[in-house]
């Protein structure tokens, strides 16, 4: 092997190694400064303009997944408590034969929450989008999120990242069957967090203010 090639595997192998570590470091990082602000207990959180329910699965037959059908039961709670005046949901809509904010929305509207206190965000499409979209179209300022513990630090940290002051709590209600595999995409989360907050890339999608302090109605499908 020539001194030319050992040279340029020695760089490539150097620009591997830090790469990684700058991988590792915004993984931590973005853990870090999320993990503040997180709640056991409802009766323990501070007041909120709105509570968020981040989206996630939901099936053919219009059941909601585990994991989102305890976001939105503790956002309930964190609601009916009087912790938060609004409930935001911020999901999935961009196919007609996917809705993951109706659902949602439906779930409290049966469990008597009136149609003025519930804003739907069709645009949500992942938690960078949501919490941009919570800051400049719904114009909250303060918020509560209510979503399982290994989400809490990323979601916390777009959150305050996009100028709200964001609150989290604890929608974990049952064991949940996620593997190793979520642990993997949840490290891979943060490091993409970390890099679209210094570029300072926008959501998919802003459109006209709808805020949070009117009808929740006003952004619901016509």
């Amino acid at each position: 092997m020539d001194g030319t090639r050992r040279k340029a595997i020695k760089i490539i192998g150097g620009m591997l190694v830090l790469a990684a570590l700058a991988a590792v470091f915004a993984d931590i990082y973005v853990f870090c400064a999320g993990s503040r602000g997180i709640y056991e207990t409802i009766q323990d959180l501070p007041p909120a303009d709105a509570v968020l329910v981040l989206g996630a699965a939901v099936y053919r037959d219009g059941r909601m997944s585990a994991v989102f059908a305890d976001r939105a039961a503790t956002a309930l709670e964190v609601y009916n408590h009087g912790s938060a005046k609004k409930i935001l949901v911020s999901g999935d809509h961009s196919k007609n034969d996917y809705d993951e904010v109706n659902i949602a929305k439906k779930f409290f509207i049966q469990n008597n929450v009136p149609s003025e206190d519930i804003f739907v965000d069709y645009a949500g499409f992942n938690t960078y989008d949501s919490a941009h979209r919570a800051k400049e179209v719904f114009q909250v300022n303060s918020l509560i999120v209510a979503t399982q513990e290994f989400h809490l630090p990323r979601a916390l940290y777009l959150a305050r990242e996009a100028g709200i002051e964001a609150y989290g709590i604890k929608a974990d209600r049952r064991l949940y069957n996620l593997g190793v595999y979520n642990t993997l995409r949840e490290n891979g989360a943060r490091i993409k967090a970390f890099w679209r907050v210094i570029s300072g890339a926008a959501p998919r999608f802003l459109g006209d203010a709808i805020p949070i302090t009117g009808d929740g109605r006003e952004s619901w499908d016509r």
